[in-house]
């Protein structure tokens, strides 16, 4: 699957049953290629925009449940955000 196919999934987190957006980018592995997290859009803060910053919700493969053909499902607990 590419970068540009997930990008199209919406991304909900299973405990909650809240939406996190869709796929931004993705972190990996440099050294072997495996893919180590998904990265989805944080919370909009004005001063980011003004700095032209990026904030994204950084979710670890390992919270990742299922791909489906439409949509991403996750397990995060509130303590799991961490934004990047």
């Amino acid at each position: 699957m590419s970068l540009s196919e997930l990008r199209t999934k919406d991304v909900v987190n299973t405990l909650d049953g809240r939406r996190l957006g869709k796929v931004m980018d993705i972190e990996f592995d440099e050294r072997d290629g495996h893919v180590d997290a998904l990265v989805v859009p944080g919370e909009f803060k004005v001063g980011n925009m003004i700095r032209g910053e990026k904030c994204g919700i950084v979710i670890p493969w390992q919270r990742i449940c299922k791909i489906g053909e439409n949509v991403i499902l996750v397990e995060l607990e509130p303590g799991d955000l961490v934004e990047d």
